[in-house]
C-alpha cells in the first residue's frame, strides 16, 4: 500500500508517498480501509522533528474517516462499518496518511450520517481536542469564557461546543473573521488589538501563551493546546494544557451532535495522498479555514 512518511525532518519537501506492507490488526484493533484523512498543524510538527524521531521513518496523519475492513480478536467493530477514529502519537510508523491504518477499536467511532467522509475525517482530533480543554476548564453558564484562534479548526468547535452548553463565549480572532465567530455561538468578539480582561476562563487555541494569560481574572484558570507548553501560574491564575487522548466513546458524542447540526465541518481543500508535499506547503503557507484533507 501508499504511506505518507517522513525519513528526515524537515520542510515539505521531506514528505514522502512509499510502499509498504498492509498493516495487520491485533487484538482489540482494527484495520481501516482510509476513505480521507485530515492533515493538521500538528503534522507540520512531526515532519519537522519538533517532536523528536530523527533517523526514524515516521508516517503521518491523525484523522480518518473509512470501512473497517479487517478486525482482530475481542473486538467491537464489523468489517463493513464506517467510522471514524483519531490515531493518537507523533512518532509512529504508520499514520493515517495512507490507504489502511490499524488503530485500538475504542479509538473507534461510528461515521456521521449527515457528511460525507472527507468532511468526517476533519472532526475527530480538533473536536476531540477542544472538548477535552473545556473539560479542563469546566466552563459553565454563570463563568466567562474566551476563546483564542476562535476562527480555527480547534478555536471553533471549542466556541460552538460551549455555547451549545449555554456558557457565554467571547471570541478572539481576526476581524475578517467576526462574522463566522458570532455564527458560532459567540455572544461578544475581540480582535487582537482590543484589550478585553478579566475572564474566569481562556482557553488558548491560538498558541498565544502570556497575552493569553494576561486575560485571565485573578485565579481564574488558562489552557493550552500545546502539552507543557503553558505559561507559568500568576496571581493564582491556574495554568494547564490538554493533551487529546483517542476516545471512541467521547467521538461518538461529537458525531451524534454534527448530525443534530450542532457542530459544523469545514474542509478547505482536497489532496490526492501523493500530492502530500503540496498540501505541507499549502499549510505551511498559513490562512487555511478549514482543513486539508488528503484522499487516498
Amino acid at each position: 500500500m501508499r504511506a505518507v512518511v517522513v525519513n528526515s525532518s524537515g520542510g515539505p519537501e521531506a514528505v514522502e508517498v512509499v510502499e509498504t506492507a498492509v498493516p495487520e490488526p491485533g487484538a482489540r484493533q482494527v484495520r481501516i480501509k482510509v476513505a480521507a484523512a485530515a492533515l493538521n498543524p500538528v503534522d507540520a510538527g512531526v515532519r519537522a522533528g519538533v517532536f523528536g524521531g530523527a533517523g526514524e521513518r515516521i508516517g503521518l496523519g491523525w484523522d480518518v474517516a473509512g470501512t473497517v475492513d479487517a478486525v482482530g480478536t475481542d473486538g467491537a467493530w464489523s468489517v463493513g462499518d464506517e467510522v471514524v477514529a483519531l490515531h493518537y502519537g507523533t512518532v509512529k510508523p504508520l499514520g493515517t496518511h495512507a490507504e489502511y491504518v490499524v488503530v485500538d477499536a475504542d479509538a473507534v467511532a461510528l461515521a456521521p450520517s449527515s457528511v460525507d467522509a472527507v468532511h468526517a475525517a476533519t472532526l475527530p482530533l480538533n473536536a476531540l481536542t477542544a472538548a477535552q480543554a473545556l473539560d479542563l476548564l469546566e466552563p459553565a453558564p454563570d463563568r466567562s469564557l474566551l476563546v483564542t484562534g476562535a476562527a480555527g479548526a480547534v478555536g471553533g468547535y471549542a466556541v460552538r461546543l460551549a455555547a451549545h452548553r449555554g456558557v457565554p463565549v467571547t471570541g478572539l480572532a481576526r476581524r475578517s473573521d467576526e462574522a463566522f465567530v458570532r455564527s458560532l455561538g459567540a455572544v461578544r468578539f475581540l480582535d487582537g488589538d482590543a484589550e478585553d480582561g478579566g475572564f474566569d476562563a481562556v482557553l488558548d487555541a491560538a498558541v498565544l501563551g502570556e497575552p493569553a494569560l494576561a486575560r485571565v481574572r485573578d485565579g481564574g484558570r488558562y489552557v493550552g493546546v500545546i502539552p507543557q507548553a503553558e505559561p507559568a501560574p500568576v496571581r493564582g491564575v491556574r495554568t494547564g494544557a490538554v493533551e487529546v487522548s483517542a476516545d471512541g466513546a467521547r467521538l461518538a458524542e461529537l458525531v451524534r451532535l454534527v448530525d443534530e447540526g450542532v457542530l459544523t465541518t469545514r474542509v478547505a481543500e482536497t489532496y490526492a495522498l501523493e500530492d502530500a508535499a503540496k498540501a505541507h506547503a499549502r499549510l505551511d503557507g498559513g490562512g487555511v479555514r478549514g482543513r486539508l484533507v488528503l484522499v487516498p
